[in-house]
Order: C-alpha cells, then structure tokens, then sequence
C-alpha cells in the first residue's frame, strides 16, 4: 500500500499567490494602481456605487476620501486587469437592516457594477468590515450570486479563506509588522501547503498618513518574481474551485479536470523505496494518467 498526499499548487506550479483588495474608490487609486503595474501585481477595488462624485463636484480642504465619478471610475478600473467588486451600494451597516434591504444593497451595486464594466461581478468587501458580517447576512449574499466577501479581522498568517463568506486578509497596510511579514512570506522555502498573501486597506490613507513609501516598499519586495502568483481576489476563488472540483479514480492514478482552468497540484507518496514528490498540471477538460498511485 503505498500512501499518498496532494497539495494544491497555483498556476504554473507556484506555490505561493498575493492578492490585495482595496475600498471606497477614492482617486488615490490611480497612484496605486500605478504602483500595482509597476510591480506586476493585481488587485480587487471595491465600489459603492450609491457614492459616486457628481461631476464638478468640489471637495472640501483637506478631504483625503475625495471619491471618483462613475465615468473616471469606468477609465481607471475597466479593462485595467484589475477586479472591481461589490461594497454595497450606499455603504451601510449590513448587519442593521433586515435581509430582503441586505440582498437589495449588494443587489444594486451588482447590477451597477457589471452593467458599467461589461463583466460578470461576484466578490464583495464587507462595508465597514467585521461589523456587517452575520451569519443572517451572509445568506442574504449567498442568494444574490456572491461568493466571495472579505472581512477585515487580520490573521497574519498566508492561509487560504475556510469560509469564502468570511474571508479574513492577512493584514491591513497599516500593521507594524507588514514588512516583517512580506519578507517571511517571500522567503519561506517550504513549499508545503499552498500559501497566500492577502493585504487591504484604503488608497486615501496613503495621504491621510502621509506614507505612500509603505505601499511602494512592499510591492517593490514582493512584486515581479517568478515563484509568486499575483491574482485578484475572484481569479484566487475560481482556481480553488476548479481544484477542488477535480475528479480522481479510486487508486488516484487518473485525474479528470471538468473546469475551464488548468490546475497544478503536486503528488507526494510514501513508497518502499522512499518518498516521491512530483507535481502535476491537468489542463482543461483533460483526464491525465499519474506515474504514481496508490499500489502503482
């Protein structure tokens, strides 16, 4: 009998992935996007719609949240690699409105969404974080298509969401030990189980505080290496899907991959002769036949 161990690999066999997701889409993120794309990463904006600026609109001195209009908000996030997704449509307090005005809010701003960016939107950042989950809330997301939405409960740890409903980041920007944790991360050799670094926070921030360097230092030393995997928080979803949703025989020497995604995993067994690690891709509606298996 020979024993037998996966591990989920992300694409192109990597073993780590980093994903960012930021609120309120206020005009910082243009600096922030740029720094994004400096640095080969990615990231998920998410929009309340109901809080577009009108045109013209004049902000006071020394607002730092000065938020885009729909039509700058459409050049800055359509087609731009990046994900937007739902952050209700007026930014309430979920968890204080009865379920049928939850699904209306998320409802809303969805509809908002994929009409003005031509693309199919099922994330979500909890307005005001941890204060809008509930379990009653939660449900209500379930029912209008969300399958993702992220709490803001930093766990400073590179694990992947056990509940996609209550997906914790790893840290906000504004944790002291953010660069602590980027070169732990970016140096860890493991290369056990699947790891994922999830950072958030607000671009307004960045000038609020004064501290564009912050963002700037951790993009530069985490960004543009070819062991790490940079995703937006729904490509992060979709693949673990599709690996979950891979279908073994029972000797686990044949895989079938039924999703549209290839998936890497590697295969780790305990023989005989000793331990063999090997890892695999399986494209796309491929069944692949493994050297290895249990009783090979």
């Amino acid at each position: 009998m020979i024993a037998a161990r996966l591990n989920m690999r992300f694409p192109s066999e990597r073993v780590k992935a980093v994903t960012l997701s930021y609120d309120d889409q206020s005009e910082q993120d243009i600096r922030l996007i740029d720094i994004l794309n400096k640095n080969g990463m990615k990231a998920t904006f998410n929009i309340s719609t109901g809080l577009y600026s009108y045109e013209g609109k004049q902000f006071k001195e020394g607002a730092v949240c000065r938020r885009v209009t729909r039509k700058r908000a459409i050049e800055l996030y359509k087609d731009s690699g990046h994900e937007v997704a739902v952050h209700g449509f007026s930014h309430p307090y979920l968890t204080q409105m009865p379920s049928s005005s939850v699904a209306r809010e998320v409802f809303a701003d969805r509809l908002n969404l994929e009409a003005d960016f031509e693309t199919d939107v099922r994330g979500m950042a909890y307005p005001f974080g941890d204060y809008s989950y509930s379990e009653e809330v939660a449900n209500a997301l379930r029912a209008t298509g969300i399958v993702y939405s992220r709490i803001t409960s930093a766990t400073r740890k590179f694990r992947l969401p056990s509940d996609w409903l209550k997906w914790n980041p790893t840290c906000k920007h504004t944790d002291e030990k953010l660069m602590e944790l980027a070169k732990k991360f970016a140096e860890d050799t493991t290369n056990k189980e699947p790891m994922l670094f999830y950072l958030w926070g607000h671009s307004f921030e960045f000038e609020a505080d004064d501290n564009w360097e912050v963002i700037e230092k951790f993009c530069e030393h985490i960004g543009n290496r070819d062991d790490i995997w940079y995703a937006t928080n729904i490509e992060i979803y979709d693949y673990v899907q599709a690996y979950q949703r891979l279908v073994w025989t029972a000797d686990m020497k044949r895989v079938y991959n039924p999703s549209a995604i290839p998936v890497s995993f590697q295969y780790h067994t305990i023989e005989d002769s000793g331990e063999i690690k090997q890892t695999y891709t399986v494209r796309a509606g491929e069944t692949l036949v493994l050297t290895q298996g249990l009783n090979a």
